[in-house]
């Protein structure tokens, strides 16, 4: 019969040869998901009212995904309720995962000066608040320099007078909305036009644009 001190002896040699083995084991998070192509790449735009911006971003041949979301704000996790009040200091916005061998971030700027009022930092057409406020968030230098010559060439080429507002800013943490403001135009499209019609987004898109804009 096994003493005490045996047993004991015996238990914990067999603990440490199971911290050695759960040691050795990969974590869930410590490999890159294979499944993700190295050409994937994220940009986050604010246009207004998230759900229209996504359709223009969804119909780019090399664009994988759009979330709509909050970011730049000072609440974790914050509700549609807290950002349209006003009082989190985020801004809604769209999250576009793209292929960046099939589109560039170049493009993905193009089409978002276009779709947008960039004359206004105070809201975008019918809505009103900082948080409805055009902005581009960048990531990196390289980023930064793209959207910079970006602005530059719209400045040079933009058919109205009004000087440019857009925010530029650090990419911060970004927030999916809840499940029902995604892709929001094609679950609830008769609803999603007659917030268009209503709001005069494309009118003022037509009025800033003409033919440079793009939809």
């Amino acid at each position: 019969m096994k003493t005490a001190k045996s047993i004991i002896s015996t238990l914990s040699v067999l603990a440490v040869i199971s911290i050695l083995w759960l040691e050795q084991m990969p974590t869930a998070h410590a490999e890159k998901d294979p499944t993700t192509p190295n050409s994937y790449a994220r940009a986050v735009f604010a246009g207004g009212c998230f759900w229209c911006m996504e359709p223009p971003y969804d119909a780019l041949d090399g664009v994988i995904s759009t979330i709509s979301g909050y970011t730049g704000g000072r609440v974790k996790n914050p509700s549609y309720k807290q950002v349209s009040s006003g009082t989190t200091g985020h801004i809604e916005a769209i999250e576009v995962t793209y292929d960046s061998s099939q589109v560039d971030y170049e493009t993905l700027l193009d089409v978002f000066w276009h779709n947008v009022d960039p004359t206004r930092d105070d809201g975008q057409f019918c809505d009103q608040g900082a948080h409805y406020r055009p902005a581009i968030f960048f990531k990196d230098a390289l980023q930064k320099q793209l959207i910079d010559e970006s602005w530059q060439r719209i400045e040079a080429t933009k058919p109205f007078p009004e000087a440019l507002k857009v925010d530029i800013l650090p990419e911060t943490v970004f927030y999916p909305a809840e499940e029902y403001h995604q892709d929001y135009y094609q679950k609830n499209p008769i609803r999603y036009k007659f917030y268009r019609y209503s709001c005069g987004r494309d009118q003022r898109l037509e009025q800033l644009w003409g033919k440079q804009r793009k939809q």
